[in-house]
């Protein structure tokens, strides 16, 4: 057993049903407790679990789990308040990256997901130490066991001898496993959220006889919403609140309530929780604010240790809408509106904000949690539950931190394809993400890691309460755009000169009218209308003209999406209300969104009843074009296929991290690697590099350079020292030398000027023509690895032309990556040039960034210039820096 194995932290993890459990390691006092799990167990299983009989069973199995440590075996429990109720061991016999498994499960506690938890997280650790394999021989009669690795979602093959089986799992690394995990996470997640979200018994401890309490609004909030099961609150001093009977402790209680809600003293808080705990009840909602550190760590123990899920601390509280419950935990001013939208917040404030517009807006709440500090519940178990419930059909999230992002981002990825998921950008400035950490004791995030968080994700991301509520009216309300094509229709031209202002700003296009659509719209507007795009109807248009000329634009095959801009004249002909009523009128047979932009419109956006629906109305054309132009990037990416990780020819791994440890063995704090490491561990996932020699004498690198020299003699020498980043900007680099005499004064020169700094110098070919390019690898501590790309050189830290997306790339995600810069066109052949070799760059960026995913040890890379030509793409200069760093399995099955 490695050193990694033994220190391995304990996690909590949720069973099938939503218990938790913790998983560990096996340490020597467990033995007692691993002998009496399997004395407790029947013959019948003990029969199964060791193919026979005897007495001396348990007492040997609990020997081997607690004996000595050594190497490749590794052996974790589950245990639940304290109590044993499994074990999973591998063993690779300390050779060999094959290892035997077995796993026991108490009795009584069998098709809970116990056997299949263990499993995952042996899984994760074998991976971690080598392990591509596991073996296992069972009992053709053992059904359980056989199915549980069966339904893992690993490759498993059966080998069967007489009465026994040998299985086989491989441990690749692949989606479907991936999926199946996320499968169980979710209805795992779920379950475990039902005592907070239908709970059939509240508590409220900390409401007071004061009217300014919170826990008394609290309090009253859930009597006068209607909650419909059974309340309680917790008082020593009073008989009743508000008419709801009190006691004068949780364990007092007629009955045990599934969701106690705190509101008392942060000094209070771990007390009462334990109190909670020990009475049994199943999850919490803290609002209470203030909590030191030793406070936060009591409650999140106390939660871990009973099993209860939690809410918060310095939350809103929570709302669930539905009619057969109506429960309304929060101390908002008003109920929210029933309805379809599921919010999560982490701002209580924004959470207010935005359960108002929702409400104002007709579509209202399905569920709303404040996050507040989100100690146990967060945005990516809120995805689950709105993807479960039946009733939420447009998700919105304000999260100002991330606690695993990269499984976020999975679960984000699906749900997104079944409903909107819209987010706003918050902390995009420094002063915003100083802003964060303070409100949330957050890590800050960069802007542009939660950008491509984002987009890969599918999320629809705006830059405020207002822009979201703008975005949500129209995705609720209208059906997805197919392109980003406007034509707008106007009673005024000036309205219409500002809504292709706005469109155009946002993205969108504008495109000229058909010849064909030209005579048919000219057919039935009035006299002077201009058919272009903008339509200008006139402010003669009536109201049947109007309805006949958008119908009309919605036939037309070139236009995706209609937006209507209306100003009220003074003409009697129609009113400013006729005419938005023949954009209401029967919205069904039109099959393309429209949006209207009302320039006296008193409130930002509104909902406009229609025939069968509702139709978006904003107050600024801008408003308008940017939620036309969210719908259109959403249709884009549910139009587009799922992408994939493509595989990889002449990678090697196990070299890399043997080069990885070997560095950090002889550097413990990490650095940045030397030319011959980093060329190595380049060359471990076949990144192209520029021919290149090493030399630490002004004769080496004579020798050096006629070995280099091309077809015109040109070399370049770079200096180098252990520290060195920018070495253009430290004068150490000399480019088209010629000759031996060059090549030995220039040696002379970086030896005098760096003298005492100076180990050696690099020497290179002068490069060919081509495009300097930039790629590299950001290891984020929250995020993990992001992959930059965009224009090189001396100058691409000041014209900052990157993009940027989260590792491992996918094929759409490295598409996206070279086309988004704005030097992009240099790489397609602008102005007649022939293009780069864009299947290598693919390749270049792949490889980058399978290194990154491998590695988590390295903290960055720097490759600046890739030259890129039509001939092929190479890196001229490289940096990697790592750190020592232990390897996290992100999707593995815990709780934060």
């Amino acid at each position: 057993m490695t050193h990694e194995a033994l220190t391995r932290p304990m996690v909590h993890a949720l069973l099938a049903d939503g218990t938790t459990v913790c998983i560990r390691p096996v340490h020597r006092g467990d033995h007692d407790q691993l002998q009496g799990l399997y004395e407790e167990m029947s013959p019948e299983n003990l029969r199964l679990r060791f193919f026979a009989v005897s007495r001396r069973s348990a007492e040997m199995a609990a020997d081997r789990a607690c004996g000595t440590p050594r190497p490749g075996y590794r052996a974790l429990l589950a245990e639940t308040k304290g109590q044993v109720i499994g074990l999973a061991e591998y063993d690779t016999g300390g050779t060999g990256t094959t290892a035997d498994i077995s796993i026991t499960v108490a009795d009584g506690l069998h098709h809970r997901g116990v056997g299949t938890l263990l499993v995952e997280h042996l899984v994760s650790a074998a991976r971690a130490e080598g392990v591509t394999a596991f073996t296992a021989d069972a009992l053709s009669e053992n059904r359980e066991v056989l199915r549980l690795f069966a339904d893992l979602g690993l490759r498993t093959t059966r080998r069967f001898d007489g009465p026994e089986v040998r299985c086989t799992i491989a441990l690749d690394d692949s989606d479907t496993y991936l999926t199946a995990v996320e499968e169980r996470g979710r209805a795992a997640d779920v379950a475990s959220l039902e005592p907070l979200l239908r709970p059939n018994a509240v508590a409220v401890l900390g409401a007071g006889r004061k009217p300014a309490s919170v826990g008394r609004a609290i309090l009253h909030h859930l009597q006068s919403g209607g909650f419909n099961r059974r309340l309680f609150a917790v008082n020593p001093g009073a008989s009743a609140i508000l008419g709801v009977p009190s006691y004068p402790s949780v364990a007092a209680l007629p009955v045990t309530p599934d969701l106690a809600v705190l509101a008392v003293p942060a000094t209070a808080i771990p007390e009462t929780a334990e109190e909670c705990g020990k009475a049994g009840v199943r999850a919490l909602l803290v609002v209470t604010a203030g909590l030191d550190a030793d406070q936060s760590r009591a409650l999140t123990a106390t939660c871990r240790s009973y099993g209860m899920r939690l809410v918060g601390p310095n939350c809103l509280g929570i709302s669930h809408t539905d009619p057969a419950l109506s429960l309304d935990a929060t101390f908002a001013a008003g109920h929210p509106r029933p309805g379809t939208a599921g919010v999560a917040v982490q701002s209580g404030g924004v959470g207010i904000a935005l359960l108002d517009g929702l409400s104002r807006l007709g579509i209202g709440v399905s569920s709303f949690v404040s996050l507040g500090d989100k100690y146990d519940v967060s945005g990516n178990d809120m995805l689950q539950w709105w993807e479960s419930d039946g009733r939420t059909d447009l998700a919105l999230l304000h999260l100002e931190s991330f606690g695993n992002p990269r499984a976020f981002s999975r679960t984000a990825r699906r749900v997104t394809r079944r409903m909107p998921l819209l987010t706003v950008d918050a902390g995009r400035t420094d002063a915003g993400r100083r802003a964060a950490a303070s409100h949330t004791a957050a890590a800050a995030t960069r802007t542009m890691t939660r950008g491509a968080l984002f987009t890969q994700a599918g999320i629809t991301a705006t830059r405020s309460v207002g822009e979201l509520l703008e975005a949500a009216a129209l995705l609720h309300s209208q059906r997805l755009p197919d392109g980003s094509r406007v034509a707008i229709v106007t009673n005024a031209g000036g309205a219409g000169v500002l809504a292709a202002d706005a469109c155009a700003e946002a993205g969108l296009t504008l495109p000229p009218p058909t010849p064909e659509l030209i005579d048919d719209l000219l057919a039935v507007l009035p006299d002077g209308a201009a058919v272009g795009n903008p339509v200008d109807a006139t402010a003669a248009v009536t109201e049947e003209q109007l309805t006949d000329c958008v119908d009309r634009i919605m036939r037309h095959s070139g236009v995706d999406a209609v937006l209507v801009a209306l100003v009220p004249t003074a003409l009697a002909v129609a009113t400013g209300d006729d005419l938005v009523r023949a954009l209401t009128r029967a919205p069904a047979r039109r099959t393309k969104p429209i949006a209207v932009i009302r320039l006296e419109q008193a409130l930002p956006v509104e909902l406009l009843p229609a025939d069968g629906g509702t139709v978006p109305s904003y107050a600024e054309p801008q408003a308008a074009a940017r939620a036309l132009a969210h719908a259109s990037r959403r249709a884009a990416w549910l139009a587009r296929p799922a992408g994939t990780v493509p595989s990889l020819d002449g990678v090697d791994t196990a070299r890399a991290h043997a080069v990885v440890e070997t560095y950090l063995e002889a550097h413990p704090d990490g650095g940045w690697l030397d030319p011959r490491t980093c060329a190595e561990l380049l060359g471990c996932y076949g990144i192209p590099q520029s021919p290149w020699a090493w030399a630490e004498t002004e004769d080496d690198a004579v020798l050096a350079a006629d070995r280099l020299r091309g077809a015109d003699g040109r070399v370049v020498m770079k200096g180098h020292w252990p520290g060195l980043l920018h070495k253009t900007a430290e004068h150490a680099v000399h480019l088209d030398l010629r000759g031996d005499a060059q090549i030995r004064a220039a040696f002379r020169d970086l030896e005098t000027r760096f003298a005492g700094l100076l180990t050696g110098v690099v020497l290179q070919p002068l490069a060919d023509r081509g495009t300097e390019l930039f790629a590299g690898v950001v290891q984020d501590e929250v995020f993990g690895p992001l992959v930059l790309f965009g224009l090189g050189g001396t100058a691409t830290e000041l014209l900052a032309d990157h993009a940027a997306r989260l590792a491992p790339l996918t094929d759409n995600d490295v598409h996206d990556l070279i086309t988004a810069p704005r030097c992009a066109p240099l790489l397609f052949g602008a102005n007649g040039a022939r293009p780069v070799d864009l299947a290598r760059l693919e390749q270049l960026l792949l490889r980058l960034s399978r290194m990154a995913a491998d590695l988590p040890q390295l903290a960055e890379a720097d490759f600046n210039p890739v030259l890129a030509t039509p001939g092929g793409v190479s890196v001229l200069d490289a940096r990697v820096r790592l750190l020592p760093r232990r390897p996290q399995d992100p999707y593995l099955r815990r709780l934060r």
